[in-house]
């Protein structure tokens, strides 16, 4: 046999197989790591989609937290008018006595019919007395919450109810409501303010709440008054449980998002609205907020599932053809490949940066490797172009080393984030981006993702919230944040701050004559004139009705807070031109200025406005139309004059007045004719008050009306009591206040006090000043008109100490005019006095009215009185004021002169 040559064996397997043969290590390891990499492939799936939901939640409790607090702020406007306007009506019906009904409030400017379903008071009973809206039926509203507590709570606070269904709208209402009361502090009834719930949300009209979002206005009671779900009011929040004081302390949440354990299906934030016991709760749908993320999950799903199939083939094809470059090409390739379905379909451009450096390693550059569709739309450049550009040639000069400065921050640091204002230079067509810088290896992964339009909101919403909606100006919110802030600087800087407290004059008269829209317009003529005497530094602040506030910073002596003030009186002493029915008018106003100076009158902003308020009621309490600077005086006095107010009005509740007559005789005989009724006040404490010291207080706070009532009504008790007593009583005069004329119904009070006292007319006389005939002539004329008509007597009295004409004299018809004592003590010292007085006396004849000569105190006067033909005199030297116990034996005398 042959010996087979060797060639003749088979050979051995292919390279292929050879090379798996001497590398069965490798062959192993691709699909190790091959599981490996599916592994980390999962969990960073996994771990994006965390994130990515972490973060949606993230930004969905932030929004959630700006939403209640623009939507707190905006209802405490909303309740700080409700509860001003409330406050008008209250005062407006208890001023008038019940007699004031809503038609003649909105004549006057206290309220805004159109705006609500409807505004009713109702009396003690519950009773409707005057309402908006007609009443068809007849019922009462004592079952009501709001009537049974305000019923038997003494307390004037404005109480919002739960929604119901109104009894005369007939619609589902949220009733505000006020306690009313009477003359002696009783309870007299109740203002029902009756509104619709959507006017809680009208600023709320806009789709970042999403599809189901909801929006309550919640109480500390845990019982919403407004419910918001989507579009949609509720009747409750029947998706998320409200929070309650009880089940989970929303009495002290502040503005933290709380994600309630059986809210499944929204995120929760609940806001405390300031000085009022209520919450703002603000719910955005998880559906919504969660819905990029669902849509995410599917992809990356996908990914994961086509990148572990793509892995695993990539690592049989590996233990086959043994080929590690080919290996690295395809996974390269596989990377690649999920890169761009992750970046292509997003809202943020991406972009990978390559850093440019120097011969010393210093970055001068960056170079654009590769980006996404949306990076390179930023830059208005195609994908294609775009890559391979530099940062240098979009950017230059300072821009350019501002732009580097944030890419070398994240190149050393590793990460870089910021909200980015995008300046005019840019290239980049956008107002704010989101920025983020991530190191890779060697380069920069940059995001850019547009933000102008949530930051636009945002600005929109912190304008409406420290703005005033009718001049513009900042508003008292912007002042009580921005104050504090302008005391640090001036205090670091060591220099002076002036508050300015600016009260208008008499504007209350142009609403009233000229109506709301003419006051509107006269304020925002007010806020421009300001602003053209103030300096550019200077803040001007609007804090309310016809109140301003001007902050004078950096100034350095009370000279230049005192220059700045003098210009703004003088500026609005110029007349107004105010349109009204297309005519132009000239209305002239002024300003009361009060001043306090940082750090001399407080150290902090609520003693600074207190001070400046201080010193602005002391100039209005004056002389209107001037400034003064705070004094630590002025407290004092202002407290003195606020207790003496309290203290008389606790007079008038418990009757602490005493009546004092003074006799009126014939200046020829001394034959008693009369006695003039004078009020005293006997004080507990400080003794018999006489009348100058208190009856000017009472005419500026309305007290006179009352304390005029109790003296008409002694008087006629006395004169009944005389009477009884068999005294032949002479006739007494009283003196009315122009307030109870204002009132129309001084004839109404004194016939119910001579019916009730069952005395004759004639023993019953007014004294009415001068000056208060020159208000409101015709309302005046048919007021003495309608007393002569009763039989009473009218008397001038202080006659030529104000402005009077014969005309209007003569067509009043007065019986009796009595001279001022300031002409009376002239009398003797030469002959000017006596030939002014007969001229007054000439003038009263010729009218047909008798002479009383006032003051007289001397023997002397009282000739020269004589001789002039004065019917009466009246003063000291006949007798003092006396009280009612003494009068009976004066009446007895037959001649009162010494």
């Amino acid at each position: 046999m042959h010996a087979k040559n060797q060639g003749d064996y088979p050979r051995d397997s292919s390279p292929k197989i050879s090379f798996i043969q001497r590398h069965l290590r490798l062959v192993i390891l691709w699909p190790l790591l091959a599981l490996l990499l599916m592994a980390l492939l999962w969990s960073a799936i996994y771990s994006k989609l965390a994130n990515d939901k972490k973060l949606l939640q993230e930004n969905a409790a932030k929004q959630a937290v700006s939403i209640s607090k623009a939507y707190a702020q905006y209802l405490t406007r909303t309740l700080e008018q409700l509860d001003q306007l409330s406050q008008q009506i209250k005062y407006g019906w208890e001023r008038s006595n019940g007699y004031l009904g809503f038609e003649e409030m909105a004549d006057q400017g206290l309220l805004n019919i159109p705006q609500f379903a409807s505004i009713a008071i109702y009396d003690e009973n519950g009773v409707p007395v005057t309402t908006t809206i007609p009443v068809t039926e007849t019922f009462t509203v004592t079952d009501r919450d709001y009537f049974q507590f305000h019923q038997k709570n003494v307390s004037s606070e404005l109480r919002i109810g739960a929604p119901t269904i109104g009894r005369l709208s007939k619609k589902k209402i949220v009733q505000v409501s006020r306690r009313l009361e009477n003359e002696d502090g009783t309870f007299g009834g109740v203002l029902v303010i009756g509104i619709a719930p959507e006017f809680f949300t009208l600023f709320s009209d806009d789709p970042i709440l999403g599809h189901d979002g909801i929006l309550a206005f919640v109480g500390e009671d845990g019982v919403e008054r407004m419910t918001k779900v989507n579009d949609h009011y509720s009747d409750g929040l029947s998706l998320i449980p409200l929070p309650t004081a009880k089940n989970n302390g929303i009495a002290d949440m502040t503005a933290n998002v709380a994600l309630l354990p059986s809210a499944q299906t929204h995120f929760i934030t609940t806001q405390k609205i300031n000085d009022y016991p209520f919450f703002v709760l603000v719910g955005l749908s998880k559906e919504d907020i969660l819905l990029p993320y669902e849509d995410h999950h599917d992809m990356y799903r996908k990914i994961a599932i086509i990148g572990s199939g793509i892995l695993f083939l990539f690592a049989a094809m590996a233990m086959w053809m043994s080929i590690r470059l080919a290996w690295r090409k395809q996974q390269a390739d596989a990377i690649r490949e999920t890169y761009r379905i992750a970046t292509e379909g997003g809202n943020e451009g991406f972009y990978i940066l390559l850093p440019m450096r120097d011969r010393n390693g210093y970055i001068t550059d960056f170079q654009v490797v590769d980006c996404n569709e949306k990076g390179a739309s930023f830059y208005n450049i195609d994908k294609e172009k775009f890559t391979g550009v530099k940062v240098s040639d979009f950017y230059s000069g300072s821009y350019f080393e501002k732009v580097m400065g944030a890419y070398r921050i994240a190149m050393e640091t590793g990460f870089y984030e910021d909200d980015y204002p995008v300046p005019p230079e840019s290239p980049i067509d956008a107002e704010w981006l989101k920025r983020k810088f991530v190191r890779s290896e060697n380069g920069l992964a940059v995001t850019l993702r547009d933000i102008s339009e949530p930051k636009r909101h945002e600005r929109e919403m912190a304008r409406l919230a420290t703005e005033d909606g009718l001049t513009a100006l900042p508003n008292r919110h912007w002042l009580m944040t921005y104050l504090p802030r302008a005391l640090a600087t001036a205090k670091a800087n060591h220099t002076m701050l002036a508050i300015l407290f600016i009260d208008l004059d008499d504007f209350k008269n142009i609403n009233d004559t000229l109506g709301h829209s003419a006051g509107d317009q006269l304020l925002c003529t007010v806020a421009m004139r300001l602003r053209s005497v103030v300096r550019a530094s200077d803040k001007i602040i609007r804090i309310g009705g016809d109140e301003f506030t001007v902050i004078l910073e950096a100034i350095h002596s009370e000279e230049e807070a005192a220059h700045i003030a003098f210009s703004i009186n003088q500026i609005l002493r110029e007349p107004f031109d105010i349109s009204r029915d297309t005519t132009p008018q000239k209305n002239k106003i002024g300003a009361s200025i009060g001043i306090s100076i940082f750090p001399r009158d407080g150290q902090d902003v609520e003693t600074l406005i207190k001070n400046a308020d201080i010193a602005m009621y002391a100039a209005k309490t004056g002389c209107k139309g001037q400034f003064r600077f705070y004094d630590h005086t002025l407290y004092e006095d202002i407290k003195m004059r606020l207790n003496t107010e309290q203290e008389l009005l606790q007079a008038v509740k418990e009757d602490q007045f005493l009546i004092y007559y003074q006799p009126r005789v014939q200046t020829l005989t001394g034959k008693l004719l009369g006695v003039e009724a004078l009020i005293r006040w006997q004080h507990p404490e400080r003794g018999l008050v006489m009348p100058n010291d208190f009856i000017s207080l009472a005419e500026e706070t309305g007290l006179i009306n009352p304390i005029g009532e109790i003296v008409v009504d002694k008087v006629c008790a006395q004169l009944a009591a005389w009477i009884k007593q068999g005294v032949e009583v002479v006739p007494v005069s009283v003196n009315v206040s122009p307030h109870q004329f204002n009132e129309g119904k001084v004839k109404k009070m004194l016939a119910a006090n001579l019916e009730k006292y069952a005395i004759p007319a004639k023993l019953l006389e007014i004294e009415l000043t001068e000056s208060a005939m020159m208000r409101n002539v015709g309302d005046i004329f048919d007021e003495i008109t309608a007393i002569n008509g009763m039989g009473i007597k009218v008397h001038v009295d202080d006659f030529g100490t104000g402005y009077s004409s014969l005309s209007l004299l003569q067509r009043l018809d007065m019986d009796v005019l009595k001279i001022d004592q300031a002409f009376t003590s002239q009398l003797g010292r030469g002959k000017d006095g006596e030939i002014f007085f007969t001229a007054i006396v000439s003038m009263a004849k010729a009218l047909g009215m008798r002479v009383v000569a006032e003051g007289v105190e001397t023997i002397e006067q009282l000739k020269i009185l004589q001789t002039l033909s004065c019917d009466e005199i009246q003063g000291y030297y006949v007798a003092r004021p006396l009280p009612a116990g003494d009068i009976a034996a004066v009446i007895h005398k037959q001649n009162l002169f010494p």
